[in-house]
């Protein structure tokens, strides 16, 4: 069973984060939620309240098959600028390990130095980022390399079915995608 880590920090954009974790968990993926220290609960950027698993430090690339950063600006923010997520980043682009981001979160993953020429993100976040190859609004998510990104909270479903097509296969993505009546997904 693929093992993934969703980061989530004070700030953190709840639609992408749940929907996120959600997608995945029927899949069959396990999910790691977790938080930049042992501080709980953690409050999200509209006020919804959540419980990590357990602190990211501590882990490894070795320990796991993706990493995922939900965005919100304040979450990203926090992210971007945390030690450990930023190493983690680092450790597992270097390994070649899946990333993934959604919504404002591409920017941790410029400031860890991972991000690929190839992305998508909210729009107006390209504007903070150095990183060339924004792709706008012409695909829900945008693969490139090792590094998956999405648009926003509107696409975080559909994102959570492209992290289960790639971890687990075609099977199990339309399984999950036909049973959450997601369609739609396939034209985005």
């Amino acid at each position: 069973m693929p093992k993934v880590l969703v980061a989530i920090a004070e700030g953190f954009e709840e639609i992408e984060a749940i929907c996120i974790i959600d997608v995945l968990r029927r899949g069959g993926v396990e999910v790691i939620m977790g938080s930049l220290d042992t501080t709980l609960p953690i409050k999200g950027a509209h006020g919804v309240i959540m419980h990590a698993d357990r602190p990211i430090k501590g882990l490894s690339a070795d320990d796991l098959d993706m990493i995922v950063l939900p965005g919100g600006w304040g979450g990203t923010k926090a992210l971007a600028s945390d030690t450990t997520v930023q190493a983690l980043l680092k450790e597992m682009d270097a390994k070649g390990k899946n990333i993934g981001a959604i919504c404002a979160a591409p920017y941790a993953l410029e400031a860890a130095g991972v991000l690929k020429e190839g992305y998508t993100c909210y729009p107006g976040i390209e504007d903070d980022l150095r990183t060339g190859g924004f792709e706008g609004d012409k695909h829900a998510v945008v693969e490139s390399a090792n590094v998956m990104t999405s648009r926003g909270p509107g696409t975080a479903i559909c994102f959570g079915l492209a992290i289960v097509k790639k971890l687990l296969g075609l099977a199990a993505y339309e399984k999950v995608r036909d049973g959450l009546l997601a369609g739609y997904c396939e034209t985005l």
